[in-house]
């Protein structure tokens, strides 16, 4: 449910996924209208009330009678960043988007940087840099270096707060935490990436949303982009070779097997069952290839049209 009347269009929205963060929006609010009012372009800041129990939705009430740029958009239960960007973003009217999150980690003072390589068309995604120390730093090291690692992508911190083009949304799954690769999604869609410095401060209220049981998902996840982005366009590139390896396997050990058989009459099961293992294998990831290869075409005509809609958009705009 969200209280967003049509009204004209803006340079930047400020995205907030805000859960029980009643204590700290007043002040961030304030610093919003401090840093942004002088900073030369137009902006909003749309807030998102992920579910609140703490009087949040109170809070956002008020807040919008003294604020004009202020929108919220409420979920009723808590869905997580993912949906509650996917929502603020869907109610935003920027043409470039500012990730922040509400804890006063991230003063908004440092917004105006962020967006001003977009603005100047320079980037397209410009990801903040955390300076100063915070209790996750070994698990975003990690997570960081594994990035790297595996996307080639050549910036430090990737899971940090970003300004973003509105067409760097199209691209990104509606998955639960995929927000958390945004950049390596946007950046392997062409879209130009850079980096800047932003300071990170302690908690000022409220409770860090962060668990240790995030770590083995946020693995996974990122094993399935990496599988996505490489072989999400070409399936058969990973099925149809696993699946001719493991047939080929299987034919050399039926070859063994029947030299063994007829030409020194030794029989061996577990052979037999290594032949039928591997081939019946080998045909299975092959059937799995060309279905894939069908639902990557059923992809491609959802990007196409996704594509035609942000263009017919910007049609419209201009017009």
């Amino acid at each position: 449910m969200s209280h967003v009347p049509a009204l004209a269009p803006v340079d930047v929205s400020v995205l907030v996924p805000a859960k029980d963060e009643a204590e700290n929006l007043p002040e961030f609010m304030r610093l919003c209208e401090e840093a942004l009012g002088a900073a030369g372009f137009s902006f909003e800041v749309v807030v998102v009330d992920d579910g609140s129990r703490d009087g949040t939705a109170e809070v956002l009430e008020r807040l919008r009678e003294r604020y004009r740029f202020l929108r919220t958009v409420t979920h009723r239960r808590q869905r997580g960043i993912a949906d509650a960007l996917r929502s603020a973003g869907d109610a935003a009217r920027g043409d470039v988007f500012v990730f922040y999150p509400a804890d006063l980690q991230y003063l908004p003072e440092d917004i105006p940087a962020l967006v001003a390589p977009i603005l100047a068309g320079q980037a397209d995604i410009v990801t903040g840099t955390k300076q100063g120390r915070y209790e996750k730093a070994f698990v975003s090291g990690i997570y960081n270096a594994l990035c790297r690692w595996l996307f080639g992508i050549r910036v430090t911190d990737l899971n940090s707060v970003k300004a973003y083009r509105r067409q760097v949304m199209l691209g990104v799954p509606l998955r639960p935490d995929w927000h958390r690769y945004m950049v390596v999604i946007a950046v392997a869609d062409g879209f130009r990436l850079t980096s800047l410095p932003v300071p990170l401060y302690p908690r000022r209220g409220g409770v860090s949303k962060f668990t240790w049981r995030r770590i083995p998902v946020g693995v996974l996840d990122l094993l399935s982009v990496w599988f996505q982005l490489r072989f999400g366009r070409k399936p058969m590139l990973f099925f149809g070779l696993a699946g001719a390896a493991l047939f080929l396997i299987g034919f050399v050990a039926g070859v063994v097997a029947l030299v063994l058989r007829f030409g020194y009459g030794i029989g061996f099961r577990p052979l037999l069952n290594l032949v039928e293992t591997m081939v019946i294998s080998g045909i299975a990831l092959f059937g799995f290839g060309f279905v894939g290869e069908m639902v990557a075409g059923v992809r491609e005509e959802q990007r196409e049209l996704l594509r035609e809609l942000s263009r017919s958009r910007g049609t419209d705009a201009e017009g």
